[in-house]
């Protein structure tokens, strides 16, 4: 796999100036500029929201630092969690007195570098909530649901918990409300081929020329099953089908629906996805609210999809129709 990059050690810094310098809404900060941050800093009163991640998921994580969505991001190398230093950094960053929900996904490494984070910052008075995305139902049952990975579906919680706290909510409600998106969202993912991490010898997994693998991770954990390249229709069908057996239990019949690229699948691809599992919605008595369509996190070149749906009630409607603005989605 061929990529344009200068040296894989400089990967990571020389897209983050590019981003920031491509986009005067944004700014880096830190010791190792490894946090983006709003241009303008952290609004006084308002609840900071600070996310983080590995780099190779644009948009993902840090493409959502905006208005209405995040304060700050912390990122680490590709497909590696950020440090703790950069989570201390994007914590502090993103503090405007009112506290700081961190909001990312639910990784072994994230947690422990957030976790250690926050316990050193609450002893200069700054006050956190923790929120984890765990909308990956391939990733365990659903009798473990606290267990399972952060996938695009994290994107309903950040605008949804960046709506209210624009609002000027308090700590605890924008924590409550970003619970609330989390608990609505499920995801699932599949792929038809690998991608390949900068200066890796290998792709990060295989795959046959003629077979998928259904249930994939972002970073190609393993998945439900692997076979032959099915139809787009049984693909979008058998999504569908295994959210739809996880709609929550107190859910009305609105819903929004991400159907994300994982990098090399084109739009034409994700439409064509889209149109089947619309129509399955529809025929189950769901009205889709704010479809969304397009590369919203992705896994460096890997080529397959996701589909999110996130169960909408008049509170979490209201807020993701809110107005927000990032480098790359603008609401309203």
């Amino acid at each position: 796999m061929k990529k344009i990059i200068n040296s894989p050690s400089d990967y990571v810094d020389e897209m983050l100036a590019g981003l920031v310098a491509a986009n005067p809404s944004l700014a880096l900060g830190g010791e190792a500029k490894r946090v983006v941050r709003r241009a303008e800093g952290a609004r006084q009163g308002k609840v900071g929201i600070a996310s983080g991640g590995g780099s190779g998921h644009l948009p993902l994580f840090t493409g959502y630092v905006g208005k209405g969505l995040l304060d700050t991001c912390s990122i680490g190398n590709v497909f590696e969690g950020p440090n703790v230093a950069s989570c201390t950094e994007a914590i502090k960053l993103a503090d405007g007195g009112a506290g700081v929900l961190l909001l990312y996904g639910n990784y072994g490494g994230d947690r422990m570098n957030f976790d250690m984070a926050a316990e050193m910052l609450e002893l200069d008075g700054v006050e956190t909530r923790t929120v984890l995305g765990c909308d990956d139902i391939a990733s365990a049952s659903p009798q473990e649901a606290r267990k399972r990975r952060g996938v695009a579906g994290i994107v309903y919680a950040y605008k949804i918990a960046g709506a209210r706290a624009e609002e000027g909510a308090s700590l605890s409600d924008v924590a409550e409300i970003a619970q609330k998106a989390v608990d609505a969202t499920r995801t699932i993912g599949m792929a038809t081929a690998p991608c390949r991490v900068p200066g890796a010898d290998r792709s990060t997994f295989t795959v046959g020329e003629d077979e998928m693998e259904m249930g994939i991770g972002i970073h190609g954990e393993p998945g439900i099953w692997r076979d032959k390249l099915r139809s787009a229709d049984e693909i979008a069908t058998e999504m569908i089908e295994r959210l739809l057996a996880e709609q929550p239990p107190v859910s009305g019949t609105r819903v929004s629906i991400l159907v994300n690229s994982l990098g090399a699948t084109p739009l034409e691809e994700l439409f064509i996805l889209y149109r089947k599992a619309a129509e399955l919605l529809t025929l189950r008595g769901l009205k889709i609210v704010m479809p969304l369509v397009g590369p919203y996190v992705t896994s460096m070149e890997m080529a397959g999809a996701s589909i999110s749906l996130c169960f909408l009630d008049q509170e979490l409607e209201r807020l993701l129709a809110a107005p927000a603005y990032c480098p790359f989605w603008t609401v309203g």
